[in-house]
């Protein structure tokens, strides 16, 4: 776990200045998909980097470094240095005029040990490591605003911190990945990314005319009253890491029907464990409708026609769906019969049916009450986000999870235990009245035969 950190200063190196591609790009406008620009993508994902220093490259100035990679990895990668704007609609299109993004370098009077060993977000202060825009009432817009901010945080150890924010309605987080590794590969000396970036969001265009053609209930609201995850102050939530490791899974795998042991994923069998356990400590009416709205990548999916180096958004909300007296009185095949049907209604035309839905209904929030929505960024990539000056010490979302709501929406992340074993590690939040109960029926789940 990390440890708390000492009294610190960062201390901002001038003011953040705005980054330009190294070489002329093409002046265009450039629609995002039907996808990208629901209201659920506008907002900036926080994703922070730590390294500890290298001595065979001291006297290198990682600010510097980054810097100058990512100017040369605007160019291929040029729709980021772009700005927004809205269209009738509520349609959102790129105006790439290589405008730039904003970049911002500090030093801070700690060293990369004094973070411990954190392993899982949130990561200690973020705060103070990211960039961050100025809020209308509360409300970050992305209209016409940079679409990338970054700061490079040097410690007094040589090792230094890289904390980004990047518009969502750019990128998914597996897309945000290959953009930070194309600009490590600069970094190090490459004269072109590996992978060449591809726009490809005709992909994601909605049908003419829209025709959705299910019932998208990630965008529909649950029968029932009042959510109090909805309206519990922030001061009065707990969080708490849980970590599912090789006893917790096999635990969580022994409940599950004989016939389904062996084709449960990790994330199915997590993800319906704390669904299922979180419903009970949050003690639903049996009727009130919960459910579990969780993030399936169209990447690699047979049927979905994505060009390699795709960077955009490309995954959709499914959404489990039962009643809390369902969910808690029956046993955890009934969820994860739920999650596995959920999980595999993502197709092709599903996604075009999401994209459909947005242009109809004028590009909706998705539901929040009686809901936990779950990204699973195990496998986003960011501990290969390597620029040569040090080891990496933590790489991984900002925060627990996005949104105003503790607690609504959570990061699945990878990290070791304290026995060394590989894990799925959520970071839950709840009221703290429900946190012992939520710990008891995990360990209920979890608790081998």
């Amino acid at each position: 776990m990390a440890s708390s950190l000492p009294a610190f200063t960062v201390r901002r190196a001038g003011e953040p200045v705005l980054v330009a591609p190294a070489a002329p790009t093409p002046r265009e406008a450039k629609p995002l998909s039907d996808i990208d620009d629901a209201e659920g993508m506008r907002f900036y994902s926080s994703g922070i980097h730590l390294y500890r220093g290298d001595p065979a490259r001291d006297g290198q100035d990682p600010a510097r470094v980054v810097r100058e990679a990512l100017t040369r990895a605007l160019v291929p990668y040029y729709p980021l240095a772009g700005r927004l704007r809205e269209e009738e609609g509520r349609k959102l299109v790129v105006d790439c005029a290589g405008q730039g993004v904003m970049f911002a370098e500090a030093d801070a009077d700690l060293t990369a040990d004094d973070f411990g060993d954190v392993k899982i977000p949130p990561f200690p202060c973020f705060e103070r490591f990211i960039l961050e825009s100025t809020t209308i009432a509360g409300v970050e817009p992305v209209v016409d605003r940079p679409l990338l901010y970054v700061q490079v945080t040097r410690l007094k150890c040589g090792g230094f911190i890289f904390g980004r924010r990047i518009c969502h309605c750019l990128v998914d987080a597996p897309g945000a990945m290959q953009f930070e590794k194309a600009v490590c590969e600069f970094a190090l000396g490459a004269e072109a990314p590996s992978l060449a970036p591809a726009w490809g969001r005709e992909t994601f265009m909605a049908r003419q005319p829209p025709r959705p053609s299910y019932p998208h209930l990630e965008y529909r609201e649950p029968a029932g009253g009042p959510d109090r995850m909805m309206s519990t102050p922030p001061g009065d939530m707990a969080r708490v890491p849980f970590f599912f490791g090789p006893r917790e899974i096999a635990g969580l795998r022994q409940r599950a029907p004989p016939h389904m042991r062996g084709s449960c994923s990790r994330f199915e069998l997590v993800a319906a464990g704390i669904w299922r356990s979180r419903a009970a400590a949050l003690e639903y009416a049996p009727d009130e409708e919960v459910r579990l709205s969780f993030i399936v990548n169209a990447r690699g999916r047979a049927g979905i026609p994505l060009p390699e180096g795709f960077y955009g958004n490309a995954f959709a909300y499914s959404v489990a769906a039962t009643t809390a007296g369902e969910l808690c009185g029956r046993d955890l095949g009934y969820a994860l019969e739920l999650v596995k049907k959920a999980k595999a209604a993502v197709t092709h035309d599903y996604l075009l049916s999401v994209a459909d839905l947005m242009v109809l209904e004028g590009r909706p929030l998705f539901a929040l009450s009686r809901t936990y929505i779950v990204s699973d960024v195990s496998h986003a990539g960011f501990k290969s986000v390597d620029f040569g000056l040090g080891e990496t010490v933590y790489g991984g979302p900002a925060k627990g999870g996005e949104g105003p709501l503790p607690g609504v929406t959570n990061y699945f992340s990878r990290a070791k235990n304290g026995k060394g074993e590989e894990c799925t590690v959520v970071p839950v939040c709840l009221p703290k009245d429900a946190m012992e109960k939520f710990q008891l029926e995990v360990e209920g789940l979890t608790a081998q035969h």
